[in-house]
């Protein structure tokens, strides 16, 4: 699959508020088609200069959107792991074993409800590492198009400027994502025949429907895919993505890996 549907596929996967911030790379590969046209490409005209002119000039502001959504989401998150925690906190203080007043029953039903949130938590943080991944990767794309058909060199040191943008570092919410699973872990413990069902009815809602659950495994697969290891690794490339072993991503196939060319 080309890279501009699979943008696509993955824009109509990820949370609706999210679809206007990613890539215009249709928009990008317009204007790249435009520069390489004969015409233009002929001795260093007027419209060719304007037409690269508005081709880096969209370029930055597309980083400029990466790093404003970006960063906006990344506060949030900080924010809500924060809360979490005091939430987990103030139900084992108050329904706890050694609470203020132990009630296995409402202790049980408020944890559940937290162990939801954290989970959904979790998807969304994991949608907004694919959405650094996928977006590095467009531009890597559209940069070689625009080096490869006008014969510049504008792929590498504009790369170079984008390894050091905001939204591709993407360290906090690797670290905020590890520390969810391992509350989930601590915190919410199920025995296997538990862990079975649940998979089973994330399944049957991420198929039929359009829940946090289906998008996260969406974007894992497409992270997975685009940061797989190849003999064609270089240094434009994102490093290989190592998943946990798990019986449940496998057995989903309503959106199994394609390869990105």
């Amino acid at each position: 699959m080309k890279f501009g549907k699979r943008l696509k596929q993955q824009i109509q996967e990820t949370l609706p508020d999210w679809r206007d911030k990613y890539l215009s790379y249709k928009e990008l590969k317009k204007l790249v088609r435009l520069l390489s046209s004969a015409p233009l490409l002929s001795g260093g005209s007027i419209e060719y200069a304007k037409a690269e002119a508005e081709f880096v000039h969209m370029l930055n502001n597309e980083i400029d959107k990466f790093n404003s959504f970006f960063m906006e989401q990344e506060e949030d998150f900080i924010i809500r792991h924060k809360e979490l925690q005091q939430r987990i906190q103030s139900v084992i203080d108050s329904w706890g074993p050694n609470g203020s007043h132990p009630s296995e029953a409402e202790y049980k039903k408020e944890i559940s409800k937290i162990r939801k949130d954290i989970i959904d938590f979790h998807g969304e943080m994991v949608l907004l590492e694919n959405y650094s991944n996928i977006n590095y990767t467009g531009l890597g794309k559209i940069l070689k198009k625009y080096d490869k058909r006008t014969g510049g060199l504008l792929r590498l040191p504009f790369i170079q400027k984008v390894l050091q943008q905001p939204f591709f570092t993407t360290d906090l919410i690797s670290k905020l994502v590890k520390e969810c699973e391992n509350t989930i872990d601590a915190v919410f413990p199920i025995d296997e025949e538990e862990r079975a069902r649940e998979g089973r009815e994330a399944i049957t809602i991420g198929i039929g429907g359009e829940g946090i659950f289906r998008n996260t495994v969406a974007a894992l697969l497409t992270m997975q895919e685009i940061r797989r290891g190849s003999s064609t690794y270089s240094h434009f490339s994102l490093p290989p993505l190592n998943l946990p072993d798990s019986d449940l991503i496998p057995s989903l196939q309503f959106s199994s890996p394609i390869p990105i060319i």
